[in-house]
């Protein structure tokens, strides 16, 4: 099995367009946002249009079909691929950079006394404290300790570490979007047999409550490959593959078993569209499962990896203190 990457070469983007449709019903629970609720606005032509998973849920979505929690590791093709692991004082998993929001950013890699990840960062990126950021270098190291990273975007908000200039944009993106919709309210009564009439501040008695669904004539996931940026990495054509492939596998594995957004929003395809470039063909999962270990492995050849490949943070609040004359000299 293979995959066609020629038809890739110069296309700025890949477009793809996925038409949903509720897995039984009609009705479907979008996502909701604080002093929000769901996110309803006019469309170009006056329609309706709802918000039924936003950008940053579907990158979470992304990332989770990549992980084997039970096993506390990549999923079968995807293993060999770095990333960051946080253990607690006992050696217990505790997070790592794949389930983490903010990735290599995340508090618990970066604002704990284990400074290993902050010193190979500071170590590595000191050239450019001042000046330019040299993105291709950036996407080099991220690549090194957590190549998902480079699919999902980055920022380094720490003074330390470029003055908090280090930014990547996402990659990959998608978004969940219907059209058309309708309100469909219902409700219901959270009911207590013991008590119907107690204190409901404190949980007891009857307690009814409204609840708003939606249907719509068509629901449409999109997703988005930044071809462009991931050959502006300049990190070659085996890393350029590799990225490509991993997209598409996120991509596949969110439709085939991961549209089950909430318990009121189960999801199903009804048709997949390439949009652009024209007449390419979406490799199905098993090709992706196929091939992505040899991708893996031909960066790796390329020294492209941390060795190890998982870096092991441990957990304890607090950071290390600084020897006083550095302390000073900063000051």
């Amino acid at each position: 099995m293979s995959i066609d990457f020629s038809a890739l070469h110069a296309a700025p983007r890949l477009l793809i367009e996925a038409e949903l449709q509720p897995l039984q019903g009609a009705r479907f629970q979008p996502t909701g946002f604080p002093d929000l609720g769901a996110a309803v606005y006019d469309g170009p032509n006056g329609n309706r249009l709802l918000l039924v998973e936003s950008a940053q849920s579907m990158a979470n979505r992304m990332e989770t079909v990549c992980w084997d929690a039970p096993n506390d590791d990549w999923v079968a093709p995807l293993k060999g691929l770095p990333l960051i692991k946080v253990i607690d004082n006992q050696g217990k998993p505790l997070t790592n950079t794949v389930q983490e929001a903010h990735r290599l950013n995340s508090a618990y890699v970066l604002e704990g006394k284990d400074q290993t990840v902050f010193d190979k960062l500071k170590a590595e990126l000191a050239d450019m404290d001042e000046g330019a950021v040299d993105l291709k270098k950036l996407a080099a190291v991220v690549l090194r300790y957590d190549a998902n990273a480079l699919l999902h975007g980055l920022f380094l908000a720490k003074k330390e570490l470029a003055g908090g200039r280090l930014r990547l944009p996402r990659v990959v993106s998608s978004f969940i979007e219907a059209e058309d919709v309708n309100l469909a309210q219902s409700g219901g009564v959270k009911n207590d047999h013991v008590n119907p009439s107690g204190d409901t501040a404190k949980g007891f008695g009857n307690v009814p409550y409204s609840r708003s669904d939606y249907t719509a004539p068509k629901i449409t996931a999109y997703f988005n490959i930044d071809l462009a940026q991931i050959r502006g990495f300049g990190l070659g054509i085996a890393v350029e593959q590799l990225l490509i492939a991993l997209a598409l596998y996120k991509i596949r594995a969110v439709l085939d078993f991961g549209l089950r957004l909430r318990t009121a929003c189960d999801l199903d395809v009804k048709q997949l569209t390439v949009t652009r470039p024209d007449a390419w063909e979406l490799p199905e999962r098993n090709t992706l499962e196929a091939v992505l270990p040899g991708l893996i492995a031909a960066v790796a050849a390329e020294n492209r990896f941390a060795e190890p490949r998982v870096t092991t943070v441990t957990w304890e609040k607090g950071k290390a203190k600084k020897p006083k004359a550095e302390t000073e000299s900063e000051d």
